[in-house]
């Protein structure tokens, strides 16, 4: 687990150059670092050190010949495997590292060399003879990586930041992006908060020469639903594929720990791996912690469990080092509990399991259920629930019950269904903004309902949440959350075998409403107790709700509403009701002020005054 930054094109001091840019990422990296630079390209590294912690396994990785130069982040599970195939085929490996791996394999393979990955990866080589770069990132998304082409130069990175201090690189906000954000809590396009600054999607490489870029799609999920085995089978299966998979998700030269929580997926994740430490957090809030449950779980499987409480001071003062680690602001609340989290698990292990991804493969998230669920609805005439629609979201307040439903349901799957968070309406987040611009969320999920029409609608709801909800929270938490704690997140649900199970799963092996993930439940009710491998879809609940209407967390937020940053962007008279009628009890907008405040916080931390600082800088 690494970070990379570089770029192709010329600039003076070009050493120095780079040096600034890794500067902003050594978080990712702090055991070593490395550079290549020639009169083309120019690739950094910072290392955290998991598997050959000796000098061999430091990056740029050279081919034998020093015409192929390798930056990496992530691992390859399979690279003993691969290594041996290699050998047989000729190559001679210098290291006993998963990164030489990929340079043979891209010299024997070329593109294709990523069909033959099982791992999470972002990674680039740089060719000097072809003067050619060939970038690649995993089939899920599970590793960052950002590219921006401006001003005859190509850059290249895990983190945006990295950029910023490249004298070509123009810091632009794309303003245009917010009206989406303040629906979805973050950015769910390629092109991010940045202007000019695209995310590589997952399952796609890119070639990059003689200044043209080309991007190839080689990943496409496939949820088939055509098993013939039977329940019983199938549980038997996912068992099997998970034990098979944290073993590959433990190789390492350190130790690894596990978070944990009070539900199945990290509960499954931390017995199959039979780890010594767990790790969880929670809040003084009983009804927002699951430390309790957690440290009961740990001790029936005989492991240690380190826990902390996370005070609302804490977590207030870290804001904006947050936005810092993430590059762009995600409105998750969860996130910041992630980053405690990560790192109370650092003070003892480089590696943890984590158990994202389960609801995605195997259908746990509980809205999945709807489709199921209200049929009887459905059945009135989609007139009439438009109309219902309607009056619910122009004339009920947001906190009203049922207000929801009823705008779901007055609207077809296609329609109504964005991912797991819808915060702010289109019309809502439009009369909020200043100038004039529109959210389609429609002109963002359409392109994905489109590939899967042909399929139900939970499976339409998966693919779609595989996509965006995801990749740009889920997966993007996870990474910027524990890199900020120099901490490697390994997520075994996210595996290539264990993927290739999930989509022969059909609907009735997946949602059984009200119940979820009916098959994984089934395999993990096996061996770990059935309280926990039963236990509802809980999330990672914050107390937002609450601190919002103390005087001190009320205040951060109306200081905030009030600078000029808030004015240039929001009708800030909209934003003073919303923050009152919540302090007040009229209604809970938690979640409406959050992602606003959430943008203000990167918009300081990032346009504001000028380039962000890193904030271990003054111990460096």
């Amino acid at each position: 687990m690494c970070g990379f930054t570089g770029f192709i094109g010329s600039v003076d001091d070009k050493e120095k150059v780079l040096q600034n840019m890794m500067n902003t990422i050594v978080h990712r990296g702090p055991d070593s670092s490395g550079m290549f630079v020639d009169e083309d390209a120019a690739l950094g590294f910072r290392r955290l050190s998991i598997i050959d912690l000796s000098a061999a396994g430091d990056q740029p990785l050279h081919s034998e010949h020093h015409t192929k130069i390798l930056v990496f982040n992530g691992e390859i599970y399979n690279y003993k495997e691969l290594r041996e195939e290699l050998i047989a085929a000729g190559h001679k490996f210098r290291t006993k590292t998963d990164s030489e791996v990929l340079l043979h394999g891209y010299e024997e393979w070329r593109e294709q060399l990523v069909a033959h990955l099982r791992g999470m990866y972002a990674f680039v080589i740089w060719d000097r003879e072809q003067k050619r770069l060939f970038g690649a990132r995993d089939m899920f998304g599970i590793k960052p990586f950002y590219y921006a082409q401006m001003n005859g130069s190509f850059f290249f990175g895990s983190e945006i930041k990295s950029f910023l201090e490249h004298p070509k690189f123009e810091k632009k906000l794309r303003e245009e992006a917010l009206a989406t954000y303040l629906c979805f809590q973050f950015v769910p396009t390629n092109e991010t908060f940045f202007r000019g600054v695209y995310c590589l999607q997952p399952g796609h490489y890119f070639t990059y020469e003689n200044g043209r870029l080309e991007l190839t799609r080689y990943y496409e999920p496939d949820f088939k639903g055509d098993t013939k085995l039977s329940f019983e089978e199938a549980a038997d299966a996912i068992e099997q594929a998970m034990q098979e998979s944290v073993q590959a998700h433990k190789v390492s030269d350190v130790e690894i720990g596990s978070y944990l929580s009070s539900g199945v997926d990290s509960s499954y994740v931390a017995y199959l791996g039979q780890v010594d430490h767990t790790f969880t957090v929670g809040f003084r809030e009983q009804e927002y912690s699951e430390i309790q449950d957690a440290v009961c779980f740990a001790k029936s499987v005989d492991m240690e469990n380190d826990n902390k409480i996370i005070t609302p001071e804490e977590y207030w003062d870290v804001l904006s080092d947050i936005m810092y680690y993430m590059d762009e602001p995600l409105a998750d609340p969860a996130a910041v509990a992630l980053y405690f989290l990560s790192q109370e698990a650092s003070k003892r292990v480089k590696v943890v399991l984590s158990g994202e991804g389960s609801d995605e493969l195997f259908g746990g998230y509980n809205i999945y259920c709807e489709p199921l669920e209200y049929t009887g609805f459905d059945r009135i005439p989609m007139c009439i629930r438009r109309l219902l629609g309607k009056f619910a979201e122009n004339c009920m307040p947001h906190s009203a019950k049922g207000r929801g439903f009823l705008m779901r349901h007055g609207k077809t799957l296609e329609e109504r269904y964005i991912g797991n968070a819808y915060i702010f309406t289109e019309k809502e987040a439009a009369k909020i903004l200043k100038k004039g611009y529109q959210a389609n969320c429609m002109e963002v999920t359409a392109p994905l309902y489109e590939r899967v029409k042909d399929k139900d609608p939970v499976t339409k709801m998966q693919y779609l949440d595989m996509h965006i909800w995801m990749v740009h929270d889920i997966l993007m938490k996870g990474d910027k959350m524990g890199m900020a704690n120099s901490l490697e997140v390994r997520v075994p649900f996210l595996d290539k075998h264990v993927m290739a199970l999930a989509e022969t799963l059909p609907v009735k092996y997946r949602i059984d409403a009200p119940r979820t993930k009916i098959a994984l439940r089934a395999a993990a009710d096996r061996v770990i107790q059935k309280r926990t491998a039963e236990k509802k879809k809980l999330g990672f609940p914050i107390p937002l709700r609450l601190w919002l209407k103390e005087d001190a967390y009320y205040s951060r937020v109306k200081d905030m509403f009030e600078t000029k940053e808030a004015e240039e962007f929001f009708d800030t008279d909209y934003l003073m009701r919303l923050l009152e009628d919540h302090k007040s009890g009229k209604a809970d907008n938690s979640r409406q002020v959050w992602v606003v405040y959430v943008f203000l916080l990167c918009y300081e931390r990032f346009f504001v005054n000028g380039n962000p600082v890193h904030p271990g800088a003054c111990q460096e």
